[in-house]
């Protein structure tokens, strides 16, 4: 997967996933929020990376008692064993946090393999000791049960449901507190470009917003006295 640049990484690192959504909202791209899951601890570093996804389907107890962890070829431990470094792991746990779709010793794997995170639309069992991990991960709900009393890992790098959003193999994955957002991989360096510019320019208008000025005109920018403000701003600022 060579889909994300170190230039576009770089300015997603700058981009919130409100940033995102409006930008993919005017581009006519309007369910790629992941619905329903939430960062185990907030206040860390973007998520960014590619998704190498995994999916479970409901377990059927003649194929998935507790024996199939001992087949060297069970997709969730593949899945974690293959997931190449700096992707993020994107599980469709079918939004069903009753059962967990992994637990601590499966994620830190993931962790010291090099992958970038682990999102899922179910739960995970271990949330404490998960959320103590220097890793990004995001789950619906914390879980208890193994995953095979009600899911059955199938597939690996295929397309998937997450959270009510379709997931590609090389869709690009940004998270931060407030979400994740599934970013379609041949619109990335494009969503980067248009994000860090109104990024920009939403510092802009935060600055002008604390100082007492009012949002008509401003936000958004339709006044050209203003906008001949911003560009004077904006020199200022990288001179």
């Amino acid at each position: 997967m060579t889909q994300l640049s170190k230039d576009t990484k770089k300015k997603l690192e700058q981009i919130s996933t409100a940033t995102v959504a409006t930008i993919l909202f005017k581009k006519g791209l309007k369910n790629q929020c992941i619905q329903g899951v939430v960062p185990l601890k907030k206040g860390r570093a973007t998520l960014i990376g590619e998704a190498f996804t995994l999916r479970y389907i409901p377990a059927r107890e003649d194929l998935n008692s507790i024996e199939v962890f001992k087949n060297p070829e069970h997709p969730q431990r593949v899945a974690v064993e293959t997931c190449p470094k700096g992707s993020v792991l994107v599980i469709d746990s079918r939004k069903d946090a009753r059962a967990a779709s992994a637990g601590s010793i499966l994620v830190t794997r993931l962790m010291v393999r090099g992958a970038a995170g682990i999102v899922t639309d179910g739960g995970f069992r271990d949330a404490a000791e998960i959320t103590e991990l220097d890793f990004s991960s995001y789950h619906k709900t914390p879980s208890a049960p193994t995953n095979l009393t009600l899911h059955q890992a199938l597939d690996i790098n295929v397309p998937i449901a997450c959270g009510n959003v379709a997931v590609f193999p090389g869709d690009i994955i940004l998270g931060d507190d407030d979400g994740v957002m599934v970013i379609p991989a041949h619109l990335v360096d494009e969503v980067a470009e248009e994000g860090a510019n109104m990024t920009l320019f939403e510092e802009f208008v935060m600055h002008n917003v604390q100082n007492g000025k009012s949002i008509i005109g401003l936000y958004p920018l339709t006044n050209n006295k203003i906008k001949t403000e911003f560009e004077e701003w904006k020199k200022d600022k990288f001179n």
